[in-house]
């Protein structure tokens, strides 16, 4: 995907974001609000990990192009309570008027980088990796894994498009984990494939979810490239990667299921590769900023 298609789906994120809150108008500034030129800062309230900041900043310049900003803080960086992370100066009208939709942007974001670097700071010290997972908020997908990726993690992928991950009912429905690796290999042989999907064949990543030792052994002599192990306990997931590592010590072992910051070290040691995590964007708390006016 390119940057240019990202950048468009966050503008549209944006829009969407202005039109459900403003409507035709806001009705409290409009009626109690001079406009004005006033300055204005972002201050933080609880401590974690900045995300966001770029977007926040653009829904007050969508409402006004005037209104300047100068950032104290960057992505990735840590902030506490009470610090500035951002000051303005422009329209009173349009910063008032943005103020709810850029703090929502700025406070979702960060709690996904804040509890990203957390699970992060958990597997210090192992090989492996922190990833999200699909699960996001419908139409935050680029947004939701950009923050993961300021607190620290890394990303799966993106959506349908960019990588294969076949699990249960994909088995199910092909008769095997053989058959249905042999159709995915056959598919990506076709000449449309590249046009479709701008992958090459081999290109495209092939990750099967496992769930027992003879369906591990099954994907990776049928050409599985990576193992997602779903589910399982820490004893079991150590005998899954013990038995895999003989078979083929390069493979790209995927812890999942149920992984929490009590587990995460616990599961890291067990000489997985990656940990997916669904949690770090469908569950992570709201970091918490407030916008103030500065009286003059």
């Amino acid at each position: 995907m390119s940057k240019d298609i990202t950048d468009e789906m966050v503008q549209g994120q944006i829009d969407l974001a202005l039109m459900e809150d403003i409507g035709p108008g806001d009705i409290t500034t409009l009626a109690c609000i001079a406009k004005e030129t006033v300055p204005a800062e972002i201050i933080a309230k609880s401590s974690g990990v900045l995300a966001g900041l770029s977007v926040a900043a653009a829904v007050f310049q969508k409402l006004d192009k005037k209104v300047t900003i100068i950032t104290n803080k960057n992505d990735g960086d840590s902030f506490s309570p009470g610090d500035k992370i951002l000051s303005m100066n422009g329209n009173s009208q349009a910063i008032l008027t943005g103020e709810r939709t850029a703090l929502n942007f700025l406070g979702h974001l960060s709690g996904v980088a804040s509890l990203t670097a957390k699970f992060v700071e958990q597997v210090k010290g192992t090989k492996a990796k922190i990833l999200d997972t699909r699960k996001t908020i419908p139409g935050m997908r680029f947004l939701d894994k950009y923050a993961v990726t300021c607190g620290g993690g890394e990303n799966h992928r993106f959506g349908l498009y960019d990588m294969v991950l076949i699990k249960d009912n994909h088995i199910t429905a092909a008769g095997s984990i053989t058959n249905a690796i042999k159709k995915v290999k056959e598919y990506a042989a076709r000449d449309d494939f590249q046009d479709r999907f701008y992958l090459t064949s081999d290109e495209l990543e092939i990750e099967v979810e496992i769930e027992t030792v003879e369906q591990l052994k099954e994907a990776i002599k049928a050409g599985a490239e990576r193992l997602l192990l779903d589910n399982q306990s820490i004893e079991q997931l150590a005998e899954l990667v013990k038995t895999a590592r003989e078979l083929k010590e390069n493979i790209l072992l995927e812890a999942s299921g149920n992984v929490n910051l009590d587990n995460v070290a616990a599961i890291a040691k067990t000489g997985v590769d990656l940990i997916s995590i669904g949690s770090l964007t469908h569950s992570a708390p709201t970091s918490d900023f407030s916008l103030n006016i500065i009286e003059k």
